[in-house]
């Protein structure tokens, strides 16, 4: 009997041990607190050090749509989509919510080797919070959002409802999405860097500015590709429930379900795979 099997024979374990898959959700599920508190904090700390605080969150998605308006606006010209700026105001304010997850999980683990190195905890709570502060930051940019389409002569309808659901759908993808990008960048810090590449190829491929069925009438297998991408799935979904001319088909809601379910399904298990390793290089 090796050193190892007579320890384990007597209860005792390995220090940062992988637990069982069940065990590691369960202990998860039980510190949740401990994200949500870890994203506040973090939430806290970083507006203590502006002078408008908290009205960052409000001015930052207001400044970037109208830059974006202006700027694609004229870009466009003619070809711009119908009832444009609701549809702009639409896609940015989500996908910086998607994007800022996939950023902002992807350094949960090397932007807190204190935490990793020092406390015993299921790792994934790492990523979790930062999906938690992403979606915090989120209701002040939703609030804009009710205001733009409002301005722009987009009356409520009771299939704004329905965008509850979406949002839960986006925030179980997010979470997913950043989880998996916390594991790569602890992992392999080469494809870390190579983020923001990723979000911004993303941000030009997704329709968050322009109709992809009309750039894209002339390359049917780009249209397919656009119509299974997350991004525009979300964004999509969320245009044809809030914003008239729109229509949110049977295709995007079970495309939608499908990644909120896939995404953070697989993002654990592939994250719980490493669970040992995190930490031991940073």
């Amino acid at each position: 009997m090796s050193l190892a099997e007579y320890a384990e024979k007597h209860g005792l374990k390995r220090v940062g041990a992988r637990p069982k898959f069940a065990e590691y959700i369960k202990d998860s599920v039980r510190r949740i607190g401990f994200a949500w508190t870890l994203s506040s904090f973090t939430n806290e700390a970083s507006d203590a050090r502006t002078r408008l605080g908290k009205w960052w969150t409000f001015l930052l998605p207001a400044i970037q749509a109208a830059t974006y308006g202006l700027i694609f606006g004229l870009i466009l010209g003619s070809n711009r989509p119908e009832n444009y700026l609701a549809f702009l105001f639409t896609g940015v304010f989500l996908f910086a919510f998607m994007s800022g997850a996939l950023s902002s999980g992807s350094t949960a683990i090397t932007g807190n080797a204190g935490l990793v190195n020092s406390l015993s905890f299921p790792r994934v709570l790492l990523p979790i919070s930062a999906v938690i502060r992403q979606f915090l930051n989120f209701w002040p940019s939703l609030i804009m959002l009710v205001v733009a389409l409002l301005a722009t002569q987009n009356w409520p309808t009771w299939s704004w409802l329905l965008e509850i659901v979406v949002i839960l759908l986006m925030t179980m993808f997010a979470t997913g999405l950043g989880i998996i990008a916390a594991r790569v960048n602890a992992q392999m810090r080469d494809l870390g860097k190579l983020i923001p590449f990723f979000t911004r190829i993303m941000f030009y491929i997704s329709g968050v500015f322009f109709s992809t069925d009309r750039v894209f009438a002339d390359y049917p297998l780009l249209l397919t590709v656009a119509s299974y991408n997350p991004f525009y799935d979300f964004i999509q979904l969320s245009r044809g429930l809030l914003v008239h001319g729109y229509e949110p088909t049977a295709s995007l809601w079970i495309n939608c379900i499908a990644w909120a379910i896939v995404m953070p399904v697989v993002g654990v298990v592939y994250f719980w795979k490493a669970e040992e390793v995190y930490g031991r290089d940073l």
